[in-house]
């Protein structure tokens, strides 16, 4: 098998920017972006359509992996999420709006299922698992990193914003240039093979990680407005967020080695709990401070895990498809988590609402954990 050297573990990790970056860039100036698309009654869709085309397109996009491997199906994608982002800028209406953004999501299905699939190819066992913890950290850098550079391009014009997309193309250059093909995996039934019950767990605690991390990202900004902290303050506090995430991710490997994979989402999700509880009763902003970083922790050690579980229970012929479902779950919770915001009460009740169902979460792992170790216990 070729070596992957420096430069095409950064174009790899650069490739995992992409995953946050498709929804983000245009975040700071959707309020512009959206009357001048024609869409100001549906601003916030331009967020999320993206998610759900994850959603749609991500078993086209795992078969795709499957069948033409990871390293042509990473290029075909960054040429597309250039295409379709950056070309964006160029229409205008609801539906040829909305189309474009559901496609991105296909593209970006695509990208993030190919790149962690590149990943496995070339990095085993305890490397696998670090370089998976550092495309975590690679995520949610690039949350921070593009969200400011996107506000800075959103002050010079609506349109500049959309130039973000095309780091695909600059990526697609670099994957040329520094990323070989690995080793294709023989063809096998195999390929036919469903869904591993081991899985089905770790894609729901994908989906729940999600929900109770971005429903927190949703109800922050609103909670600061009602308690008159400025928009400035409320984008630094999250960005600390993101940063605690990154230093969780580093960490992850150790913790996991530690105490294995369940255990170490059940501590994700008490995080989550913790955090959301304090969200819901925080008096003074040093316990909300204090709610942010548990928020990032949960986050950090849960995402970059989901995948590295994915990759470790996954036949390699089936690897993409199972990367792929891993892709819908991850922004199917995304998605789901905007429909937290119609439990009834103010603020502070749907905190206490994601609460309940990060402690359900846990329950819900601890239950497949103990049922797990039971089917492997050896019979007597």
């Amino acid at each position: 098998m070729a070596e992957l050297r420096n430069a095409g573990a950064f174009t790899l990790l650069g490739v995992a920017c992409l995953t946050i970056m498709v929804g983000c860039v245009i975040v700071p100036g959707l309020s512009e972006i959206a009357p001048a698309l024609g869409v100001s009654h549906a601003a916030s869709w331009l967020v999320t359509v993206p998610s759900l085309g994850v959603v749609v397109f991500g078993p086209l996009a795992g078969r795709l992996i499957d069948r033409f491997g990871a390293w042509h199906s990473l290029a075909w994608g960054l040429f597309l999420y250039g295409v379709l982002g950056a070309g964006g800028v160029f229409l205008h209406g609801f539906y040829a709006i909305m189309l474009d953004r559901l496609l991105l999501g296909g593209a970006t299905a695509i990208v993030m299922s190919a790149g962690t699939g590149l990943i496995s190819s070339f990095y085993q066992d305890d490397a696998r698992l670090k370089m998976i913890a550092r495309q975590g950290m690679s995520i949610e850098l690039g949350g921070v990193i593009f969200l400011f550079i996107g506000g800075i391009l959103a002050t010079l014009s609506w349109r500049w914003p959309f130039l973000l997309y095309l780091m695909g193309w600059v990526l697609l250059l670099m994957q040329l240039r520094f990323v070989p093909h690995p080793v294709a995996p023989q063809k096998s039934e195999v390929a036919k093979t469903p869904v591993s019950g081991v899985l089905k767990p770790v894609y729901m605690a994908a989906l729940l990680s999600m929900v109770s991390f971005f429903t927190a990202i949703i109800l922050i900004p609103e909670y600061f407005h009602q308690q008159g902290i400025g928009a400035a303050e409320t984008g630094y506090f999250l960005s600390f967020i993101s940063l605690i995430a990154v230093i969780a991710a580093a960490v992850m490997p150790e913790v996991m080695k530690q105490l294995g994979g369940h255990r170490t989402l059940i501590i994700a999700f008490v995080c989550y709990l913790a955090a959301h509880l304090m969200f819901s009763f925080a008096a003074a902003l040093p316990i909300f401070m204090l709610g942010g970083v548990l928020l990032g922790c949960g986050f950090g050690l849960s995402i970059p895990l989901v995948n590295h579980m994915t990759v470790d229970h996954s036949e390699e012929a089936v690897r993409g498809r199972n990367l792929a479902y891993l892709a819908m779950a991850i922004f199917s919770g995304q998605f789901l988590s905007s429909f937290m915001v119609f439990i009834p009460g103010n603020v502070s009740w749907i905190f206490s609402g994601a609460a309940l169902l990060a402690g359900l979460s846990c329950a819900f792992l601890w239950f497949t954990q103990r049922k797990q170790s039971s089917e492997n216990m050896p019979s007597t």
